[in-house]
């Protein structure tokens, strides 16, 4: 996690650097319903490589917004989820909904 001072000095651009990418907003978006499992997401976000879904997880659980959770059974199991730091993202996310929307309601 950065420090207030390694973050930029302009709020939208701390925000952007924090889910900025278009693969950790969708992540968002689906861990906001319910915790998923590495492969749920995997499957569910078409196009995303397991490389990239690994690093954006361990970025946003290192920027404190996503936990993961690991129970001890075997096959281990392993689900992600937001933290309340997480959640506090809903209305973002919210509004980005919204906006697309009411953006596709005015295409012809």
């Amino acid at each position: 996690m950065l420090t207030k001072e390694e973050m930029p000095a302009c709020p939208v651009a701390t925000t952007v650097q924090l889910i900025g990418s278009k693969w950790k907003i969708l992540i968002l978006r689906n861990l906001l319903v319910r915790p998923w499992r590495f492969n749920e997401l995997r499957k569910d976000l078409d196009g995303i490589s397991q490389k990239v879904l690994t690093e954006s997880l361990r970025s946003m659980e290192e920027d404190g917004l996503v936990k993961r959770t690991v129970y001890a059974e075997v096959p281990p199991r392993v689900e992600y989820s937001l933290t309340p730091l997480g959640e506090t993202l809903k209305p973002i996310l919210d509004a980005l909904k919204a906006w697309g929307e009411w953006y596709k309601s005015t295409l012809n």
